[in-house]
């Protein structure tokens, strides 16, 4: 089993990932392997598998949220409606970008083991009857034979649901119990974290309601090893 210490768990460092080239992203070794393998099943089966996002290190995910927190990039509501930094209090903000950005330091990004993925083939929003609607239906039916599993599949009250975010599991599950409250804690201090007054006496709810509230993986998921064939 993959160990990530808490530095890698944190983003802090980027020794844990590699870099792809096609398909083109950054993941955990063994992660990276199941992609491939994931790459090709779905170009057999005509789409056209990319990620639009992978490894994330702490300084980007700072950076994300300072942005938002200062009000330089959008802030959004549950809905995706925008909402106005200037009329919330401090909290009212962070409970805003939690909904769909992480803390620094307690992203899944962190790990090299999440990628959001688009069908190149069909560039428009998931959907039931929309264009990525035969991606989403096919990552149903394979994804979990290739490792991955959708940690957001539904709305538990903390990040929204995000139906392109893959997880590998094998190693994304150790990863989760390591990150700890201290850990993310750790990481923070010191840090220039917009809004960080809000955030300290909240960080436990935090860590419980936007770390740790994610879908169970399938035991097929969990099995998988980049060696073996997809069953």
């Amino acid at each position: 089993m993959v160990v990530l210490d808490s530095e890698q768990l944190t983003g802090r460092t980027r020794g844990h990932v590699r870099e792809l080239a096609e398909p083109q992203c950054t993941l955990q070794p063994d992660a990276a392997r199941a992609f491939i393998a994931l790459h090709a099943a779905a170009q057999s089966a005509g789409i056209e598998l990319a990620a639009a996002s992978s490894f994330r290190d702490f300084d980007r995910q700072l950076g994300i949220w300072n942005d938002k927190f200062r009000g330089r990039r959008p802030l959004l509501d549950r809905d995706g409606t925008p909402l106005d930094p200037a009329v919330m209090t401090a909290s009212q903000i962070v409970g805003a970008i939690l909904h769909w950005s992480a803390l620094p330091g307690a992203s899944r990004h962190h790990w090299g083991t999440e990628i959001d993925v688009i069908d190149r083939a069909a560039l428009t929003e998931y959907g039931v009857d929309g264009v990525f609607a035969r991606l989403d239906r096919w990552l149903t039916q394979h994804a979990d034979s290739y490792g991955f599993f959708r940690p957001y599949d539904r709305d538990r009250g903390g990040v929204q649901p995000e139906p392109w975010h893959l997880s590998f599991a094998p190693v994304a599950s150790a990863a989760l119990q390591a990150l700890t409250v201290d850990v993310l804690s750790e990481a923070l201090r010191d840090v220039e974290l917009a809004g960080a007054a809000a955030v300290w006496p909240q960080l436990d709810e935090i860590h419980a309601r936007y770390v740790r509230a994610v879908a169970t993986p399938s035991a097929r998921a969990l099995a998988f090893s980049p060696g073996s064939r997809p069953s």
